[in-house]
C-alpha cells in the first residue's frame, strides 16, 4: 500500500518559455526536499529531468519529464515541460494530468510567447494557475515592472503571495505571516490585497472581515482560497531564484498548504455517449485512468503514463484499453521519477503511475474495468497544426520497414508530429512545428534507433477547396471478356464554410443506385479529396450529394462505383472553381527595438500583415504579424541578419487563405508536370 491519501497529493506541471529555469527549479526544490543530496544543472547535464542524450547535447528540455517528492507529509507529482515553441505539445499533453499549471516567468525575459500560451490554455481548462518568477536576483530586472505587465496580460486577480527581499537573495511572506521588508512594495499592503481577492468568493467570511475587522487566520482562509484559485479568482504570484534557492522552501509550503489536492481541483470532464460527467477521486468507483503520455524507453520498451481520475489500480488488476473488449493484465505498476521507474503496488485515485510492455496502450486513452465504460473519452486536446514538412525515405535499402517502424514510434511519443503519403508524388512526408522539430526527429532517428534517413526540401501543407455549386457526373463501363465493371453516378458539390471538413450525402431516390454501393461511392469521393484535382494537395470544406445514378444486375461491382464517385466528383470540381488555400500564421518577433523597421519592411515583403508592436523588456520590441507560412523559407537566418542574431520568433496556424492566382497558376502547373512525367 502506498504511504499517502488523495488529500495528500499535489500534481503540479511547470510550464513556461524555453530558458525561464524550470528543470533548474525542479533540481532545486528536490533538493530542498531532500530527495537530492546535490543539485544538478543543464550545463552539465546531471538533472534528473534533462536525463535524455538529446537533452543533455542542446542542454534544453525536448520531452516532458515526471518527478515526484514527499514534503510534509505531501506526495508530489512534478512534471517538467519543454519551454520551446517547437516542442510545445509535449507540455499541452500533460495538462490533463494535474490539478495545478505552474507558469514560470524569467524574470530577466519577461512574458514570452509560450508563457502567453500555456497560460491561456489553463485558463480555458478551467485549470488553478500559480505564476513562479525566476532569477529574481538577476542584474537589471524590474520586477514592479514585471507584476504590472503579468497583470495587464493576465489579470488584475494576479497577486503576489511573497515578494522578493535583499536583491534577490530572499523572500518575505505576504500570506501566512506577513512580515519585514521587501524589494519594492508593501508586505502587508501585498497581504490585504490577497485577503481581499479571498474573501470575495465568501459572503459569510467577507461579512467577518468587513464588518468586525477581525484578523483572519490562514486556516479560515484555506477552504475560500481553493475556491478562488479553482473559480479562476485568484493567480498568486511568487518569486524564487533556482539558482541560488531563495525562495524555494516558501514554494514547497504553498505546495503543500495552499495548492488543491485531487479532491478539490476542477475535475477533468469525461466525455460519454451524447453527455459528459466529472470523475469522482474515490477508490471504491469503477476506474478510470486517461494515458497522457507514451515514452519508448530503450530498456523496457513502451511505457504509458496515467493519471488516475476515479478508483485504484494494483497490481494484477483487469483494465479495459479504450473500446477494446479484451482486458489487460497489470503485471507491474512504476512510479515515473525521471529515468528511473520504481515499482509501486497500486495507484490511488488522483495519482500518476505508469505500465509498461502493453502495445495496445496510446497516448490519450482511457483506461476502465468497466464494460459499461467503453465509449468514455476525455474531452479533446487541441495541438498546434504541424505545417513543416519533410519528405523523408531511408537512407538504406531494406531499411523502409525500419523506417515505418521507427515513425509509428515517434507519432506515439509527439502529439504534435504527423505523417502524410502523397499518391502522386509517392513521397512520405513528415510534419512537425518546425525546422527544428524536425531536425531533432531526425536526429533522434539516428542516435535512438540507428536509422539514416535523406530528405527533400520542405512541402507546404496547401490545402484546396471550391467556391461555388457545381454538378458532375460519370459513367464507368468496362467489358474485359467476362463479367464487366458498369457504375453511373451524378453528383451535385458545394462548398461549405472553412474548417467545416467534409460531407457526404446521398439524396438517391427510386433505388437509382443500390444502397449497398453508396458507401463505394462515398469511398471515391474521398480518394479524390486526398488526391486533390488542381494541386495534389488534399480537399476540405466540401459537401458532395450523390443524387442520381444507374446500376447493371450483373455488371455493377464496389469497384465500378469507386470509380464512378472519384470521376464525377472531379468533373464536378473541375466546374466549381476550385481553389488552393494556404496556411497564414501568427508570427511572433522580439528583436532589439531600433530593427523594428527594418522587420516590419522585410514583412511587407512577403506578403505580411503587421498586428501591432509593443515594447518588450530591456529594450526590445515584440512584433505581431499574419504572414502566408509559403513566405517564410530563410527566414531564420534573414532574422539573424537583421538583428545581429538577437532576434528570435515563433509561429502558430492561425487560418487558411485562398493564394493569389499567380501562385495557384504555378502549383497547378508543377502538379501537371508530375503526372506527366
Amino acid at each position: 500500500m502506498v504511504s499517502y491519501t488523495t488529500e495528500s497529493i499535489r500534481n503540479i506541471a511547470l510550464v513556461g518559455h524555453g530558458t525561464a529555469g524550470k528543470t533548474t527549479l525542479v533540481e532545486s526544490i528536490l533538493h530542498h526536499a531532500g530527495k537530492l543530496a546535490t543539485p544538478g544543472t543543464v550545463e552539465k547535464g546531471n538533472t534528473v529531468c534533462d536525463f535524455d542524450p538529446q537533452e543533455k547535447a542542446h542542454q534544453h528540455s525536448l520531452d516532458a519529464a515526471l518527478v515526484n517528492l514527499d514534503h510534509d507529509g505531501v506526495h508530489i507529482n512534478l512534471i517538467d515541460t519543454p519551454g520551446f515553441p517547437d516542442f510545445i505539445g509535449q507540455a499541452i499533453a500533460v495538462l490533463p494530468a494535474v490539478e495545478t499549471v505552474a507558469v514560470v516567468i524569467n524574470a530577466q525575459t519577461g512574458i514570452e510567447a509560450v508563457t502567453q500560451r500555456l497560460m491561456e490554455r489553463a485558463t480555458e481548462r478551467q485549470q488553478c494557475r500559480l505564476i513562479i518568477v525566476n532569477k529574481i536576483d538577476s542584474d537589471n530586472i524590474d520586477l514592479p515592472a514585471l507584476v504590472s505587465q503579468i497583470q495587464d496580460a493576465f489579470g488584475r486577480e494576479c497577486l503576489p503571495i511573497n515578494l522578493p527581499a535583499k536583491r534577490g537573495a530572499s523572500v518575505v511572506d505576504c500570506f501566512f505571516t506577513p512580515a519585514g521588508d521587501s524589494d519594492f512594495s508593501s508586505v502587508i499592503t501585498a497581504h490585504s490585497a490577497l485577503i481581499d481577492q479571498v474573501v470575495e468568493v465568501d459572503e459569510e467570511l467577507m461579512a467577518i472581515y468587513l464588518e468586525q475587522g477581525e484578523d483572519l487566520q490562514p486556516e479560515q482562509l484555506h477552504a475560500p482560497f481553493e475556491k478562488a484559485l479553482r473559480e479562476g479568482h485568484l493567480v498568486p504570484i511568487c518569486f524564487v531564484s533556482a539558482q541560488t534557492g531563495a525562495g524555494v522552501a516558501e514554494l514547497l509550503d504553498i505546495f503543500v498548504k495552499l495548492l488543491p489536492n485531487p479532491l478539490e481541483g476542477n475535475p477533468e470532464r469525461f466525455l460519454e455517449g451524447d453527455g459528459d460527467r466529472a470523475a469522482v477521486p474515490d477508490a471504491k468507483q469503477h476506474t478510470v485512468a486517461h494515458v497522457f503520455k507514451v515514452m519508448i524507453d530503450p530498456f523496457i520498451g513502451k511505457l504509458g503514463i496515467f493519471r488516475i481520475h476515479q478508483g485504484a489500480i494494483s497490481k494484477d488488476s483487469q483494465l479495459f484499453v479504450g473500446d477494446n473488449r479484451k482486458p489487460i493484465k497489470i503485471s507491474h505498476l512504476f512510479h515515473v521519477h525521471g529515468k528511473e521507474h520504481p515499482e509501486v503496488t497500486m495507484g490511488i485515485p488522483g495519482d500518476i503511475c505508469a505500465v509498461a510492455k502493453i502495445d495496445e496502450i496510446h497516448r490519450d486513452v482511457v483506461l476502465h474495468d468497466s464494460h459499461d465504460e467503453d465509449q468514455i473519452h476525455l474531452r479533446p486536446l487541441y495541438f498546434p497544426t504541424p505545417l513543416f514538412g519533410l519528405a523523408i525515405h531511408a537512407a538504406t535499402r531494406g531499411d523502409e520497414q525500419k523506417l515505418s517502424d521507427t515513425i509509428n514510434k515517434l507519432l506515439e511519443e509527439d502529439p504534435c508530429l504527423a505523417l502524410e503519403h502523397n499518391a502522386h508524388t509517392k513521397q512520405t512526408v513528415l510534419r512537425g512545428l518546425s525546422d527544428l522539430h524536425l531536425r531533432i526527429t531526425l536526429e533522434k532517428m539516428q542516435q535512438r534507433y540507428n536509422l539514416h534517413v535523406e530528405t527533400q526540401p520542405p512541402k507546404i501543407a496547401y490545402k484546396e477547396t471550391i467556391s461555388q455549386k457545381a454538378e458532375g457526373h460519370h459513367r464507368h463501363k468496362k467489358q474485359t471478356g467476362g463479367a464487366g465493371q458498369f457504375g453511373e453516378v451524378f453528383m451535385r458539390i458545394e462548398p461549405l464554410p472553412r474548417d467545416a471538413g467534409f460531407e457526404f450525402v446521398s439524396a438517391v431516390v427510386g433505388g437509382t443506385i443500390p444502397t449497398s454501393f453508396l458507401p463505394a461511392v462515398e469511398k471515391g469521393v474521398r480518394e479524390a479529396l486526398q488526391e486533390g484535382a488542381i494541386a495534389g494537395y488534399p480537399m476540405q470544406d466540401v459537401r458532395a450529394i450523390a443524387y442520381d445514378g444507374k446500376h447493371h444486375p450483373v455488371d455493377s461491382k464496389e469497384i465500378a462505383f469507386i470509380t464512378a464517385g472519384r470521376e464525377a466528383f472531379l468533373d464536378a470540381v473541375g466546374k466549381a472553381k476550385p481553389i488552393v488555400l494556404e496556411p497564414i500564421v501568427n508570427l511572433e518577433v522580439r528583436a532589439p527595438a531600433d530593427c523594428v523597421g527594418t522587420i516590419a519592411g522585410d514583412l511587407s515583403s512577403r506578403r505580411g500583415r503587421i498586428a501591432g508592436t509593443n515594447a518588450g523588456p530591456r529594450g526590445t520590441s515584440i512584433i505581431n504579424a499574419q504572414v502566408p507560412l509559403a513566405e517564410l523559407e530563410g527566414y531564420e537566418s534573414q532574422l539573424k541578419s537583421m538583428t545581429g542574431g538577437l532576434g528570435s520568433y515563433s509561429v502558430e496556424l492561425s487560418h487558411y487563405d485562398p493564394v493569389p492566382p499567380e501562385i495557384q497558376q504555378k502549383l497547378h502547373t508543377a502538379h501537371k508536370k508530375q503526372l506527366e512525367s
